[in-house]
């Protein structure tokens, strides 16, 4: 029976799921929404997600802000950060990559690799002005549907100039410039344009962007967003067909590397998972600690600092 092996990337904003076969070719996929809760996303996602017939599940990989949770949840043999697992994603398809642009739902990064290592990478931490949710709740305030702002950014023949360093200051100046009466495909041109400063000006600031570079995350399917990268940094990005799914594909790579070999179970949904979280005051850290429960009974802890975990086990 042949081996296949899935990857799991749980966001903020998105989950989204790959199973792949040895030789790392997508079986089945899926991308749904987190809706603010990654175990019930991930309990609708795996339903979707189909091992065809004539493979054994053998390994399962977790990725993105929530995967130490998922992990326990499914039992998963490899559970890494977002950077890797894009990294490795990405230079499956594209083993020349030297940058890699990301723009997620909540968040974004950038991944500067050579000879195919990372040697350098930056997060944004703090303002959502050039990530996913930003676009998406703009859209709504002038009344676009989130779908049609790539066309109609690429039908725009005067982009309006929005500030794009903060969340608030680009808000203020889209009303005031929806006021002025300029048209929309020129305000939603403006808004895609302030995406790719904003991401330049903070997440990439101060790093030697070289080619070939790749695009991905949700905000890569955006025409807009991949015209106006293709213009400043006077290049063509390249975005993959997979791009919203490469830190899944990433994660189930690593776990057939990993050649854990195992038989994984799937069913899920009559299984009850619960995490319930506490300040710990063993010392001066006051680590926040998550417990995960699975049927009510206790399965492991994260978050703590020290060494101190006398009260995690309570």
């Amino acid at each position: 029976m042949d081996k296949c092996y899935l990857g799991v990337d749980i966001g903020s904003i998105s989950t989204k799921g790959v199973i792949i076969d040895s030789n790392y070719n997508i079986l089945s996929s899926n991308y749904i929404w987190t809706e603010g809760s990654p175990i019930e996303a991930v309990k609708r996602l795996i339903p979707t997600l189909k091992v065809p017939d004539g493979y054994k599940l053998s390994g399962i990989g977790t990725t993105g802000s929530a995967r130490k949770l998922i992990g326990l949840m499914l039992g998963a043999n490899i559970v890494k950060n977002e950077i890797i697992a894009h990294a490795i994603g990405t230079l499956n398809y594209y083993p020349d990559c030297k940058t890699i642009l990301e723009i997620g739902g909540q968040d974004s990064k950038i991944i500067i690799i050579n000879n195919g290592i990372i040697t350098d990478y930056a997060m944004n931490t703090l303002c959502a002005a050039g990530t996913g949710s930003f676009l998406s709740s703009q859209s709504k305030r002038i009344g676009v549907d989130i779908n049609d702002f790539g066309d109609m950014a690429l039908n725009s023949k005067n982009p309006v100039k929005i500030a794009a360093r903060c969340t608030v200051f680009a808000e203020s100046d889209l009303i005031h410039k929806a006021q002025l009466g300029y048209k929309k495909e020129d305000i939603v041109a403006g808004l895609c344009k302030s995406i790719v400063l904003n991401y330049l000006n903070n997440v990439g600031k101060g790093k030697k962007i070289r080619e070939p570079i790749v695009f991905q995350g949700g905000v890569s399917k955006n025409k807009g967003v991949v015209k106006y990268f293709n213009e400043v940094l006077n290049t063509k990005v390249i975005v993959d067909d997979n791009s919203h799914l490469m830190g899944a594909i990433g994660v189930a790579i690593l776990s057939a590397k990993d050649n854990s070999n195992l038989d994984f179970n799937l069913d899920i949904n009559d299984i009850k998972f619960e995490t319930k979280g506490f300040e710990c005051h063993g010392c001066s850290n006051s680590c926040e600690i998550v417990k995960i429960f699975k049927d009510d009974k206790f399965i492991d802890a994260f978050g703590n600092r020290c060494d101190k975990t006398i009260r995690i086990k309570q």
